[in-house]
């Protein structure tokens, strides 16, 4: 949905998966330590990862890629991640993204995954 449509409306079970999302989300990539400097975070770096982990799931196969997914499921986004500046561009993603441990993303992505599967009975 294109911004100044409204916002998007969420039925009683969409509205649970996004809270549940929202948890899942936060329990298991806040521990992670941010690399960038204060005067640099204009975007969360949990939804960042969130954001990356969700667009290659559903095909994405790079930087362009994850942002344009962002853009597409922007409204949706919203509703359970935190994006105050809207999509992070291709560069953030790519820049940030090259600072964190990957071992430390696939734990989070692991447990992550683990949880909703169950907790939204997809396992």
């Amino acid at each position: 949905m294109a911004e100044g449509f409204g916002p998007l409306v969420l039925n009683p079970k969409q509205e649970r998966e996004a809270k549940l999302l929202r948890k899942s989300v936060l329990k298991h990539f806040q521990h992670l330590e941010d690399p960038r400097a204060d005067r640099g975070r204009n975007h969360s770096l949990v939804s960042l990862i969130a954001l990356a982990i969700l667009a290659v799931l559903a095909g994405a196969d790079g930087f362009v890629a994850i942002e344009a997914y962002g853009k597409a499921k922007q409204s949706w986004l919203k509703t359970f991640l935190e994006l105050p500046n809207g999509i992070p561009s291709h560069d953030t993603l790519g820049r940030v993204l090259g600072m964190l441990e990957p071992e430390q993303l696939r734990s989070g992505f692991l447990g992550w995954i683990g949880e909703i599967t169950e907790k939204l009975n997809l396992s």
